[in-house]
């Protein structure tokens, strides 16, 4: 072996021996033991992070149903109309003189609207007058010629044929007398028309003729001058279809439902730009057949109007009873969700989870609506958080308070997710939601 080849080691140290090469191996097993240690105390500790980190069951707002009794209405779209309704016109021709009334004022029966120059019509009165008094003396003077005649026919002065004719001679002078005493009558009425006076109360609408202009009488189209409606009350007028007629027809017969022909029914109506019913009235006609371009049966309502709020003309929405007095299950609009073609609501189940339930739905009943099927009175509806709700998933459920007004809860009894109060233990035989078995 060359020089170059020769590969020299140190000597080992003085004072080692075996013992110390064994003390060396058992501190390295040590150093290795204490990071495999720490190792596997990094992964415990991610996986504990990775379980803190998991978000807890989403909150959802729960209320069980309400139940009470309600009835059913059904609703229309109705037109009111004036109970009273005239054209006021002239009866007589001639020259409007004044106006004696405001336009749109309230008027009642008998008050002056026009007035038309009366003077033609006094001068006519005065020659019925003069007319009747002259037929009045001709008939004194034909009874007097009849008594003398009926005197001197006993002594035979005269014969029976002048007897008879003045007989004749005073009835033809007494229907004289009555023709004139028609005349001084029409002619009266005449001068009475030109004081042109409301014919009902209510209000009137703007005059259409001004003073000074000709207006005709009724012999020659007479001229429309204004307008009265009454008010109070009013009628308003809708239509039926046939499938509902038919519905409460059934009901009549089955003695669940009064019928409107023979009982004045409740009848509620809710003006535009309401919310809830303001006026109150009665059925009052039901037609005689339906209209067969419609297949709807005209029907009318009474309305009391004492604040003269309605017009005619206006539009309505009118309620009627549709049903006898019922008890059912009540629940906000905002719990019902639609998939497809049916309507849902999600209900949390005792572990907590979401189920789908369809429902058929009823009317709204002062801000509820009516569950027909498909709830129970003891379920618990998801009111408020239903896009955080997924079906078969946890939530954690808040019991929403009674609304205002409403009657309480048809049942008494909580949701899984407030047995217990926030910290307490879940009891020993049920482990708390999300807890592990």
């Amino acid at each position: 072996m060359s020089a170059t080849d020769r590969t020299e080691y140190p000597a080992p140290a003085a004072g080692l021996d075996r013992n110390s090469f064994r003390r060396l191996a058992g501190r390295g097993a040590a150093s290795i033991g204490v990071l495999l240690a720490l190792a596997l105390g990094g992964c415990d500790n991610k996986a504990a992070q990775s379980q803190a980190a998991a978000p807890p069951p989403p909150p959802v707002t729960v209320a069980q149903p309400v139940k009470r009794t309600v009835t059913d209405w059904d609703e229309f779209t109705g037109r009111f109309e004036a109970i009273e309704e005239v054209q006021v016109r002239a009866r007589v021709g001639g020259f409007v003189n004044s106006v004696e009334f405001k336009d749109g004022a309230i008027v009642k029966a008998g008050d002056l609207l026009y007035i038309i120059d009366p003077r033609p019509f006094e001068a006519v009165k005065l020659q019925a007058e003069g007319q009747l008094a002259d037929a009045r003396a001709k008939g004194e003077l034909a009874k007097r010629d009849l008594e003398r005649g009926l005197n001197l026919v006993q002594t035979s002065a005269v014969s029976e044929q002048v007897v008879d004719q003045r007989r004749q001679a005073l009835q033809a002078a007494r229907a004289a007398e009555t023709q004139a005493e028609g005349a001084l009558k029409a002619a009266q009425l005449n001068v009475e028309f030109t004081h042109v006076l409301a014919p009902i109360t209510g209000r009137v609408s703007r005059h259409l003729v001004t003073p000074g202009n000709l207006v005709q009488g009724s012999e020659g189209g007479s001229t429309l001058l204004t307008s009265i409606v009454s008010l109070d009350p009013i009628y308003i007028y809708f239509d039926v279809d046939e499938a509902t007629y038919q519905r409460n027809s059934r009901l009549w017969f089955e003695g669940k439902r009064p019928s409107s022909r023979d009982t004045p029914n409740p009848v509620q109506v809710t003006l535009t730009g309401e919310t809830k019913p303001s006026h109150e009235g009665k059925m009052d006609f039901l037609d005689n057949r339906l209209d067969v371009s419609t297949a709807t049966l005209r029907s009318r309502a009474v309305i009391p109007n004492k604040d003269l709020q309605v017009l005619p003309g206006q539009f309505g929405r009118v309620r009627i009873i549709g049903s006898s007095p019922y008890e059912a299950l009540l629940i906000p609009d905002t719990a019902i969700a639609t998939d497809q073609s049916r309507k849902i609501v999600f209900v949390v189940k005792d572990d907590n989870t979401v189920e789908a339930r369809a429902v058929v739905l009823g009317p709204l009943d002062d801000g509820l609506r009516v569950i027909r099927e498909g709830l129970k009175a003891e379920d618990h509806v998801i009111v408020d958080g239903l896009q955080r709700a997924r079906v078969g998933a946890k939530v954690t459920p808040k019991m929403a308070q009674a609304p205002a007004g409403d009657k309480a809860p048809a049942a008494d009894k909580a949701p899984a997710g407030d047995k217990a109060p926030a910290g307490d233990k879940a009891p020993a035989d049920k482990p708390a939601a999300g807890a592990k078995p």
